[in-house]
């Protein structure tokens, strides 16, 4: 018999990475819960054999219907989203609420390490801990299967907020308040998150245990990046700036300045990072994506 998994976001990067993941496996029927069941990504999705709810998380009511009948759900909430940034601990708690009453059996969501806690207050990285929190909601919820999924930095960051910028002599240059050398954080191809999610539901007695289970490539310094991308053709440079300057970059320059930080004294996905990494290389063994070959693709230089 077919279970139903509720995928959260399925238009998102995350979302749409597990979506596409487990529609390689007939098994699965897959509901996606979307904003805007009207938009390009959901009509793709629903050509696709998906089912639609839509669903606004500041407003849950939706989700008894979206969750009925479901056996497992992927959650994963958007702190960047303007509705979501003041509200995101609320949304989990919701949907943990909702999937405990609609009898979910595995609930898989995607969390972040407590950058706060673990440094003791000294760093304060909100999109990080507001995701944190829900964690022991997830667990007091009492499910018979409960999966922790941690995103890493995305590649795809360096196409957006992360993209090296051009200066006057037509160099790329990153500009950031860290030594390139000293600052080293997991890194992935978030397309491939769903491969963990599908990995957990496939394997419920080995990663349904409150198990975490990190998406990680490799851990990469900035000098590395830089060199494996002039080893393939690019002109980029590092200049590393005072705290004061690049806090008044943007919004949260400074947020992510202290999130930077605490990479260069901890480990990106915590303490217990090499035990959660073992059981996912246990998963998933021929691993992921590298960023040489990923900028290959993605990154190319420009001639």
């Amino acid at each position: 018999m077919r279970k139903t998994m509720v995928v959260v976001g399925g238009t998102g990067a995350q979302g749409g990475s597990v979506v596409k993941a487990l529609s390689s496996n007939p098994n699965y029927l897959i509901r996606v819960i979307t904003r805007d069941t009207t938009s390009v990504h959901a009509k793709a999705l629903e050509a696709a054999n998906c089912e639609l709810h839509q669903v606004n998380l500041n407003q849950p009511e939706g989700l008894k219907a979206a969750f009925h009948d479901a056996y497992g759900i992927f959650a994963v909430t958007n702190f960047w989203d303007r509705e979501t940034r003041l509200n995101e601990y609320e949304q989990g708690k919701a949907m943990v609420r909702a999937a405990r009453e609609a009898g979910i059996q595995h609930f898989i969501w995607s969390t972040l390490p407590d950058y706060e806690a673990l440094s003791n207050g000294k760093y304060n990285v909100p999109h990080f801990t507001s995701k944190a929190r829900v964690d022991l909601d997830v667990k007091k919820a009492g499910f018979t299967y409960t999966t922790f999924v941690e995103a890493p930095f995305y590649f795809q960051n360096f196409h957006t907020i992360f993209a090296p910028q051009q200066n006057e002599n037509g160099e790329q240059l990153w500009r950031l308040p860290l030594d390139p050398h000293q600052c080293s954080f997991h890194c992935a191809d978030i397309g491939e998150i769903g491969l963990i999610v599908r990995a957990a539901l496939d394997n419920p007695q080995l990663a349904g245990n409150e198990n975490y289970l990190p998406l990680s490539a490799g851990i990469y310094n900035w000098q590395q990046l830089i060199d494996i991308l002039n080893d393939q053709g690019h002109r980029i440079c590092f200049e590393q700036i005072p705290a004061e300057g690049y806090d008044k970059k943007f919004p949260s320059a400074r947020e992510f300045r202290q999130m930077m930080e605490f990479w260069q004294e901890f480990d990106y996905f915590g303490p217990d990072s090499p035990a959660k990494l073992a059981l996912v290389k246990k998963l998933i063994p021929k691993g992921f994506t590298s960023f040489e070959q990923w900028s290959l693709k993605n990154m190319p230089a420009k001639c």
